[in-house]
């Protein structure tokens, strides 16, 4: 009797392991998002510039995310930062990069730009189209103005 408790011991330990590990697949297993773009929710830019976004994985105002952004023709946001790294690949319509002291850059449709978090620029969009982007940040979205100064209280 002990040889046959010996034995399944090992067996029944086992087989606790491999169900443990079978459950933990089955909840890794991720299923796919596909949204048809009629289906993708747009909301406005709470900042007022007119501009829209659709959050597709995380959410830009609180942390790391991937979104859709359309910001209107003719946009223009003189010199800021971003906080985070932030990645665009321009889906259609102009946008216009410029590094502080650099050359002006415009981006069409199927254009890549990364802008590094902390570095000063300019941006903006053509005057002729809304320009629609994929973007994707390692950190909550923010527009930091450069050049504001605080004023000292008396």
């Amino acid at each position: 009797m002990k040889k046959v408790s010996l034995l399944l011991l090992p067996i029944l330990i086992g087989l606790m392991v491999f169900s443990a590990m079978d459950a933990a697949a089955q909840k890794m297993k991720k299923e796919a998002v596909v949204w048809p773009a009629d289906q993708i929710k747009w909301i406005p830019d709470p900042d007022g510039s007119g501009g829209m976004s659709a959050n597709l994985w995380g959410d830009m105002n609180k942390g790391a995310y991937g979104a859709l952004v359309s910001i209107p023709a003719g946009s223009k946001f003189p010199l800021h930062t971003h906080t985070s790294d932030v990645k665009a690949v321009v889906i259609s319509g102009t946008f216009i990069y410029t590094p502080e002291g650099g050359t002006e850059t415009r981006l069409g449709a199927g254009s890549y730009c990364l802008v590094p978090g902390g570095s000063r620029h300019t941006s903006g969009t053509g005057d002729d189209a809304p320009c629609v982007m994929f973007q994707e940040g390692s950190g909550k979205w923010d527009v930091k103005p450069v050049g504001e100064t605080l004023k000292k209280k008396e």
